[in-house]
């Protein structure tokens, strides 16, 4: 099951960091807040966060010398500065060291939440692309999945599936046990900008069940959520059931 998305969070004003905090936790993210520029490098040190969200004016070490390392240390981690410097140097000297998107204050935490949110959906759709390219199968009971080549089988027979149906299939064994919305499933399938709708979700489940259930009116596979979306099978649950 995948574990929750690990935002560092280095921001000094109590009010906002309550604020900003209160909002991730809501959308799913572990948070971990630190109130100093040193306090908050030494935790990156130890532990591999998903996100650093950054103020610049921090006590004990700037936030600029903060990114500087961290950048040092690892080249890919997004990072977005959230500061009250908005002149334009200031953001284009941020962004030129190495920030991945420059907030300033006052914000719309709204505002925020959706920027990071859409830099952690990069991060695990490029995460998934290199899992796909080196994976040469997944197996889950009887189903087989072949990423590279694009291709399925139950119990070795081979399953006729569409694009997206394919798709849909490696999503959800990319991650087992954890529950999707229909509309997460929209963007990492279909893609952020599809028009569509949640019973293109729904409609795409149904055909996928009915070619690698048993039974497609009772899926072990495919496992309904209620008021969520849909979940992929651990493997250990179809072992001990």
């Amino acid at each position: 099951m995948d574990t929750p998305r690990h935002v560092l969070f280095i921001e000094d004003d109590p009010e906002i960091g309550n604020l900003v905090c209160e909002e991730l936790r809501e959308h799913g993210c572990e948070v971990d807040w630190h109130r100093t520029g040193t306090d908050g490098w030494a935790h990156f040190q130890r532990e591999d966060p998903a996100l650093v969200v950054l103020d610049l004016r921090l006590p004990a070490t700037d936030g600029m010398d903060v990114l500087r390392r961290i950048r040092e240390t690892d080249p890919h981690v997004p990072v977005v500065i959230l500061s009250a410097k908005a002149e334009k140097r200031d953001v284009v000297r941020g962004l030129e060291l190495g920030a991945d998107d420059y907030v300033t204050k006052p914000f719309s935490s709204s505002e925020l939440i959706a920027r990071i949110e859409a830099l952690l959906r990069r991060v695990e759709a490029e995460r998934d692309r290199h899992a796909q390219e080196e994976v040469e199968e997944i197996r889950v009971g009887p189903l087989t999945i072949y990423p590279k080549q694009h291709r399925a089988q139950m119990a070795g027979d081979p399953v006729d599936l569409t694009s997206k149906e394919f798709d849909l299939l490696l999503q959800f064994a990319q991650h087992p046990g954890r529950a999707f919305s229909r509309g997460e499933l929209l963007n990492r399938v279909w893609g952020e900008e599809f028009d569509g709708f949640d019973h293109t979700v729904n409609t795409h489940i149904n055909r996928l069940r009915d070619k690698i259930e048993p039974d497609s009116d009772d899926p072990t596979l495919i496992q309904t959520v209620w008021g969520v979306g849909y979940r992929f099978a651990d493997p250990q649950e179809l072992a001990t059931s």
